[in-house]
């Protein structure tokens, strides 16, 4: 993957929908050569493909929170079998240093959002959590 690509990446990021002869001519090269090289990263999955993605007016469980997690020794895999079962929790990444995952969590109130927290702070094998409620989105880059 060379600067071209990642250029062509960039702008895919912010639309995917572009058309390629607009993305040919922002990056200032031939229609083909774009199509060539969009097929060749799909090809090699560095494109995994393309999704809606809505705002946050449209989104109903609006009120989100990223939730800090203190694991006993050796329980990730039975707490991420838990975590799968609770819809609120979006994506649960592993982390180095004080807390062992960090949880993306959405609910539509505050109410269902405690609730949640309860569920995940009652798991065997979690310890402790912390969570940070977000207020609002001043950058978000995501796909």
């Amino acid at each position: 993957m060379d600067e071209t690509d990642r250029a062509l990446l960039t702008l895919l990021q912010e639309n995917a929908r572009l058309p390629v002869a607009t993305l040919a001519r922002r990056l200032g090269l031939a229609r083909s050569t774009v199509q060539a090289r969009i097929e060749r990263l799909e090809a090699r999955g560095i494109i995994a493909g393309y999704a809606l993605r809505l705002g946050e007016e449209a989104d109903p469980a609006r009120i989100r929170a990223t939730v800090l997690v203190w694991l006993e020794p050796r329980a990730t895999p039975a707490v991420l079998a838990r975590l799968r079962s609770l819809p609120q929790v979006r994506a649960a990444h592993t982390a180095s240093g004080r807390f062992d995952m960090v949880l993306e969590v959405a609910a539509h109130s505050t109410r269902e959002l405690d609730e949640t927290l309860d569920l995940i702070g009652e798991i065997e094998g979690v310890r402790g959590s912390e969570s940070l409620i977000h207020l609002s989105t001043r950058i978000d880059r995501r796909p």
